[in-house]
């Protein structure tokens, strides 16, 4: 399994402000990077409760922090924390939530997983690949028109129409299974595109978005998060591209000042961005966002 330091590591914990004793959720586990770094500043008190929707991710953590008494891990989607938490038995009583948005490092180089067209491989992009569909799976049966709407909507590529389109004709004579046919036939697609990403990265960050759900599953667990913070408690949000972002942001504008009385209220704490030095380190760290919210008292 890759280890690899997380993005925004040191940012992450100063906004949580990661107290030893206190109870904290890492929605995202990945391959613990944020979640080692909290249970070291829990100092062996308090507890972590870390969540993956990805096996392979929850039987690291298990390899990882088995042994660890005050880390439990859970088998679920962040948009379960609600029930976690209530089985938990620390609805209500959660000092911080960090959420880490989109795919993890690991996800993204192992070619078996068909997160990358850098690297040829099945075309699945299921971040839990024992449930749901796989790409090639909905590639294979969607209507040109779904197709061009979920690359438009989820990847903002303007070439969406002529994409669906020459994915509808390439099927008819064969399936479309790995990573590199997909790419090879977006490249070889004439229209718009930019001259500073590969042509294959929207449809590919489109179809990924779509097949696991994630711009619906978010606004769940902003809310639940919301709610299962104790007073005074921390929600940060690590978001990588404008739409999830935009969502986030929303989110915590509106809980700022609710309609309802009676609803959750989260203050701003702050916005914050990668350094330039973690930048060069790590590529991808540059499109990162930090939004830090704590819950009213």
């Amino acid at each position: 399994m890759t280890l690899h330091r997380p993005v925004m590591l040191d940012e992450a914990l100063t906004g949580l402000a990661v107290r030893s004793g206190g109870i904290y959720l890492d929605g995202t586990f990945g391959r613990g990077g944020h979640s080692g770094a909290i249970l070291e500043a829990l100092a062996g008190r308090g507890e972590l409760h870390a969540l993956d929707q990805d096996p392979e991710a929850v039987a690291h953590a298990k390899e990882r922090f088995g042994a660890v008494a005050n880390f439990h891990i859970h088998h679920a989607n962040f948009s379960q924390m609600r029930a976690v938490a209530e089985s938990a038995g620390i609805a209500g009583r959660i000092d911080g939530i960090l959420l880490d948005l989109g795919v993890s490092s690991p996800q993204l180089d192992d070619a078996r997983r068909g997160f990358s067209f850098s690297k040829d491989g099945p075309l699945d992009m299921r971040m839990n690949p024992l449930a749901g569909e796989s790409a090639a799976q909905w590639l294979a049966r969607a209507g040109e028109t779904e197709i061009a709407d979920v690359l438009y909507q989820y990847g903002e590529e303007r070439n969406s129409r002529r994409i669906a389109r020459r994915i509808v004709e390439t099927r008819a004579a064969e399936p479309l299974v790995t990573t590199a046919q997909l790419a090879a036939l977006i490249a070889a697609v004439p229209g718009p595109r930019s001259r500073h990403i590969h042509p294959a990265t929207r449809s590919f960050q489109a179809i990924r978005i779509f097949i696991n759900r994630e711009l619906d599953v978010l606004p769940q667990a902003l809310a639940q998060a919301a709610e299962l913070l104790a007073p005074g408690g921390r929600l940060a949000v690590i978001s990588f591209h404008s739409l999830e972002d935009r969502i986030v942001k929303r989110t915590l504008r509106d809980a700022r000042r609710p309609e309802d009385e009676a609803a959750v209220r989260l203050d701003k704490v702050g916005r914050y961005f990668p350094s330039e030095a973690e930048c060069a380190e790590n590529p991808r760290a540059r499109s990162a966002v930090l939004r830090v919210a704590e819950k009213a008292a």
